[in-house]
């Protein structure tokens, strides 16, 4: 059933509107019709099984069928920061850490990393359109957020309960130790460098910040995979996948 997310305030007792973008995709593009049944998601945790009641080109109007909690959210509420990679890999890594079930991903500006963002905020929206589309195709119940770019200095001293870098020159701790004694409803970090990964001086400014190094075993992974391996693996670690 194809899925898409509303504004809180477009759900009434009985219906609710869908408006903008998503108008004419259901309409040109998906051609689907009245009585077409739907989902629909207020981005807060609550799904709407919906029937199409009425369309013309600029609203759509929907009987709601059914209302349950989305049951898809993590209960662990994860960051990613993000060294600013090359050419398009944000693309690929926020698509798939959404699917993942990060919450918020925020890109960096560090020592090595070669791109440099212009035109901030109209990337940032494009970077934000990413992440809704890979929700809607995940089932999320939230559309994550991807923000603007800050400095590594800021996003080593970001509150959260904890802190976790991946560092291809730690050779002692690993993730299971980080994770050691972590709850599930938690708020963490990661920290993923660029191309060139990070400086000693970022890992010792970061492990200053209470941020722990570990590493992810033998093989230096590429800066678009070692974000998606190390979510998947603190997902794994804190009972989210049913294997």
């Amino acid at each position: 059933m194809h899925r898409f997310f509303a504004d809180k305030s477009a759900f009434g007792e009985r219906c609710a509107t869908i408006t903008g973008e998503d108008v004419a995709h259901i309409t040109k593009v998906l051609r689907l019709k009245e009585n077409d049944s739907i989902i629909l998601c207020d981005g807060e945790g609550t799904d709407y099984h919906c029937t199409i009641a009425q369309m013309d080109k600029n609203c759509i109007t929907a009987d709601i069928v059914n209302t349950y909690p989305n049951e898809a959210e993590s209960n662990a509420s994860i960051t990613l920061y993000q060294g600013l990679p090359k050419s398009d890999k944000m693309d690929l890594i926020i698509q798939k850490c959404v699917e993942l079930g990060v919450d918020t991903i925020v890109p960096v500006e560090t020592a090595r990393c070669v791109a440099k963002i212009k035109d901030d905020e109209k990337k940032r929206i494009r970077w934000q359109r990413i992440a809704e589309e890979a929700a809607k195709q995940c089932g999320r119940g939230v559309i994550p957020k991807v923000l603007g770019a800050i400095s590594f200095d800021k996003a080593i001293t970001a509150e959260h309960d904890l802190k976790i870098m991946p560092y291809e020159c730690e050779r002692q701790s690993n993730l299971s130790n980080a994770l050691a004694g972590a709850q599930n409803n938690c708020t963490i970090a990661v920290y993923i460098g660029p191309e060139g990964g990070f400086e000693q001086a970022e890992a010792d400014s970061a492990s200053d910040a209470g941020v722990k190094t570990v590493t992810l075993g033998k093989r230096i992974l590429r800066c678009e995979t070692a974000g998606i391996a190390t979510v998947s693996a603190i997902m794994y670690a804190l009972g989210e996948w049913d294997i």
